[in-house]
């Protein structure tokens, strides 16, 4: 009786109130075979009313325990009808719910009919008895449907009913005192089980639906609130990613960011790891923008880039007179970010010599300019990058250990694209913006497209991704590109990585020397894919001019001094 009261209320009370007066109670499933057993030894007595009460309160425990097992009415109804034909004899039981893809009334639940019996029971509000029950809200007892001219025998034809008089039982099912359908069955007229206990069986089998319906409602309620919830997370989520220039969901990137947050409001250095193109520089940029100092300068320096003899004066600063050309002191890189944050990417491209110099920073706090004396008090905080194993570079003596394990305080590794597809979708989306804005184009892609993109290798990361799509911008000639539009443009690349062997086509860069590349594309190029030699050849047919000789061997600008930095004997 508890379990009806919690989980129907009082209105199932109600209904239970004339079967319970009687002095019976509901057997619990440990005694489901006694109450069988029970139920067979009275089956020679069908006339004695308790055999019938004894049916009634075992239908009830069966319903009790099918909702024990869950709450939705699909699983519940269809075997609520199955027993209240079975036990009961209330036979071709249907509930008749609102259509939700129509204005009226449709079986939405039977035991008994066939699927063309079904599909025919729609009824519109006062449609023939069904009708009338909804559009009423009143039980309709239709004594004999052959004698009865408003019964339609629309779901079921007479030819399959009993002979002589069936009956039609249908009463409403109420929400919130609103009908919002109804429980319907046939009935053989003449039997010994009296029409008031059947009424009053299906009044509460009628008040059960209604609490389920009424569960089922608030349970997709607040499953709605939840889903809207979750969206608003995952926009402002992407806001906030946005925010930073960082595009992406995927739960390799999350748990990337969710370290970058975790340490921002930190001062100890933070050492980003990864392969080359994975957006060390915008990881950085969250880091300072997630930090106290986001309102503070944030310098960006290109290790790599910066040639030797330049160094020091760069990245400390320099007084007059310190060298030729020095004409006035200028403060370096480390004194500008004061205050804010100064990233150093590459910089396991630093000379050793320096090396030193950037542990002392660190250590103390000032810089020391170049052909300077005093000590400059500086407040920055250091976030490196580099796409090379330090460990490994300590090992072979290549990196201070020292200033390695100053770096590697917080190390935060970021995910390769291979490790993001999911991604890539969003990302195509966002450099096609960005590509078209900036070129005055209105190029776009078919989802196919879009998704074959996202079946790429991918090796050099989103630095390939954001080239490539720029280079598809500028060179499509249609306003919607398909597969079969990127097939020349992706050339060689192939879905498992692997660059199939194809004719090496020239480019011509404008204003420069034609450069190699495999199926219209710059490939992506290890770091080692050039040695000395062939360095040096090209720097010499270029007249010493880097960006010359890069075009010859089709390397960017950066590439080649990259490299060239690498062959450079170390102090």
């Amino acid at each position: 009786m508890p379990l009806i009261q919690r989980v129907f209320g009082d209105a199932v009370l109600a209904c239970l109130a004339p079967l319970l007066a009687q002095g019976l109670q509901v057997a619990d499933g440990s005694r489901a075979t006694e109450v069988r057993s029970a139920m067979e030894e009275r089956a020679g007595n069908a006339t004695s009313s308790t055999y019938w009460r004894t049916q009634e309160m075992f239908l009830i425990q069966e319903v009790m325990n099918l909702v024990g097992k869950g709450l939705h009415l699909d699983q519940v109804a269809r075997e609520m009808l199955h027993l209240l034909s079975e036990i009961v004899g209330l036979n071709r039981g249907r509930i008749v719910l609102k259509d939700p893809d129509g204005a009226g009334y449709r079986i939405a639940h039977s035991y008994g009919l066939t699927r063309e019996e079904v599909a025919r029971g729609r009824y519109a509000p006062g449609e023939g008895i069904t009708g009338r029950v909804i559009q009423d809200g009143h039980l309709v007892i239709v004594q004999d449907i052959d004698n009865d001219p408003v019964f339609l025998g629309r779901a079921v034809e007479r030819a399959r009913l009993p002979r002589g008089a069936v009956s039609f039982l249908a009463l409403p099912i109420r929400v919130e005192q609103k009908t919002v359908g109804a429980i319907a069955c046939h009935r053989i007229r003449h039997r010994e089980r009296p029409l008031s206990d059947d009424l009053t069986l299906l009044r509460i089998i009628a008040t059960m639906v209604s609490q389920l319906l009424t569960l089922n409602e608030r349970v997709e309620r607040k499953t709605r609130a939840l889903e809207e919830h979750n969206d608003m997370l995952a926009r402002e989520l992407r806001i906030k990613r946005a925010r930073y220039g960082i595009i992406g969901t995927s739960p390799a990137l999350l748990r990337a960011l969710v370290q970058v947050e975790k340490v921002a409001d930190a001062t100890a250095s933070v050492l980003l790891l990864g392969e080359s193109g994975t957006g060390k520089e915008l990881f950085a940029r969250a880091l300072h923008l997630a930090s106290p100092r986001r309102d503070r300068p944030f310098v960006k320096v290109n290790c790599a880039a910066i040639p030797e003899s330049l160094f020091e004066s760069e990245l400390f600063g320099h007084e007059r007179g310190a060298f030729t050309g020095a004409v006035a002191a200028r403060a370096g890189w480390f004194e500008q970010a004061s205050g804010g944050t100064i990233f150093l990417d590459e910089i396991g491209e630093m000379p050793a010599i320096l090396q030193t110099k950037l542990l002392r920073t660190l250590q103390e706090g000032t810089v020391v300019r170049l052909g300077g004396k005093r000590e400059i008090r500086v407040d920055m905080r250091l976030v490196a990058a580099t796409n090379r194993d330090l460990a490994a570079e300590v090992a072979h003596g290549r990196f201070r250990e020292d200033l390695f394990y100053r770096l590697n305080v917080i190390p935060i590794t970021l995910p390769p694209l291979a490790e993001r597809r999911d991604d890539i979708p969003d990302l195509v989306l966002h450099f096609l913006t960005q590509a078209n804005q900036a070129n005055q184009r209105n190029v776009n892609l078919t989802r196919s497209a879009v998704a074959h993109l996202a079946r790429q290798p991918w090796p050099g990361n989103i630095r390939q991704l954001a080239n490539f799509i720029e280079r598809l911008v500028l060179l499509a000639s249609e306003g919607v590109l398909d597969v079969d539009d990127l097939q020349p443009m992706l050339g060689g690349v192939t879905v498992s990585g692997a660059v199939a062997p194809g004719p090496a086509r020239l480019i011509v860069p404008t204003g420069g020397d034609p450069v190699h590349a495999m199926g219209g594309l710059r490939p992506y190029l290890p770091a080692d894919s050039h040695d000395g030699a062939q360095l040096r050849l090209a720097l010499t047919q270029a007249g010493g001019n880097k960006t010359r000789a890069a075009q010859r061997l089709g390397l960017t600008e950066r590439q080649f001094s990259y490299r060239w930095r690498k062959l450079q004997p170390r102090a």
